[in-house]
């Protein structure tokens, strides 16, 4: 079977795509840990780091079988307002790292597939009118959506790290940043991080990212922790004025920073769900989830 793979764009969903893209680039890196609850506490353990290439999130001991009938057809349900993840490009064509992701799932699996682009707060209710049958669009499952939804396993997470200014020596540990002004988002899963991981640190709390990341391009505090995803496109970006880089390994506390980034079939999906499951685990074994990662993310966040 040869796999095939089309996009569709509603009307609807590129009048709603246009007013969402305007504020999507902030909106990139939103903190994936729940509202409301209180993490646990933090492992002083950073994680194993390379940077420019992603961990291996699968247990090679505990492989997940091939398919043993042939998949069919599968209907991904996306956003157009995520970039660089799904979103519209100069022509109006949908393109980023799920677009190309959901392709390379249909073709381990050969299968038939389409993409359709709708509305975010659309795709949850398109499921469950099996008006699609996976959603590809970084959504949290939240308590109230785990009895409607399944997830497969994660393709890439959200983690936290620490950015300096160029040339600083401090070193990105509880000892190295000891007495130091660390500048973080009030209220943050990053905040509740560093007060738990850096008690001798100095903690500056501002509203929101921009003033945060300004008080260290700046000179006001001494690191700034936060998403790493967001800050790989702002150290790379105008905004930072080339001030500063990352320092230190990613913190990927799934307590904080969420279980990461996974794809929702409808509960009880069980055969789809192994499928998408096997897939992702044949592109990361074979370089190919990576060559997506280092197209889409240059400067590597892990």
């Amino acid at each position: 079977m040869i796999a095939s793979f089309a996009v569709s764009v509603s009307r609807k969903a590129v009048r709603a795509m246009a007013v969402a893209m305007l504020t999507a680039a902030a909106s990139a890196g939103a903190v994936a840990a729940e509202t409301g609850t209180t993490p646990p506490p933090a492992v002083v353990r950073p994680a194993d780091s390379a940077g420019a290439v992603p961990p291996a999130f699968w247990d090679r001991k505990n492989r997940v079988p091939k398919p043993t009938a042939d998949v069919g057809a599968i209907r991904f349900l996306t956003s157009g307002d995520f970039p660089p993840f799904a979103f519209l490009d100069s022509e109006g064509r949908l393109i980023g790292f799920h677009v190309e992701l959901a392709r390379s799932i249909c073709e381990v699996l050969e299968a038939t597939c389409t993409l359709q682009m709708r509305p975010f707060g659309d795709l949850v209710a398109a499921l469950g009118d099996k008006r699609g049958d996976a959603i590809i669009a970084g959504l949290k499952v939240t308590p109230e959506l785990r009895p409607k939804l399944d997830t497969s396993d994660a393709y890439l997470t959200t983690p936290g790290r620490f950015v300096v200014r160029v040339g600083a020596t401090a070193t990105a540990t509880p000892e190295g940043l000891a007495g130091r002004w660390i500048s973080v988002v009030s209220g943050s899963a990053h905040e509740a991080f560093v007060l738990a991981t850096f008690p001798a640190a100095r903690v500056a709390a501002y509203p929101d990212e921009t003033a945060a990341r300004d008080a260290l391009r700046d000179g006001r505090v001494e690191a700034h922790f936060g998403d790493a995803l967001s800050l790989s496109f702002w150290l790379s970006g105008t905004a930072s004025r080339g001030c500063c880089d990352f320092r230190g390994a990613a913190w990927t506390e799934s307590g904080y920073f969420g279980e990461g980034l996974r794809i929702a079939v409808a509960k009880g999906n069980r055969r789809l769900k192994q499928s998408v499951d096997y897939a992702l685990q044949k592109l990361g074994e074979d370089g190919r989830l990576t060559e997506l990662y280092q197209r889409w993310f240059p400067r590597g966040y892990y």
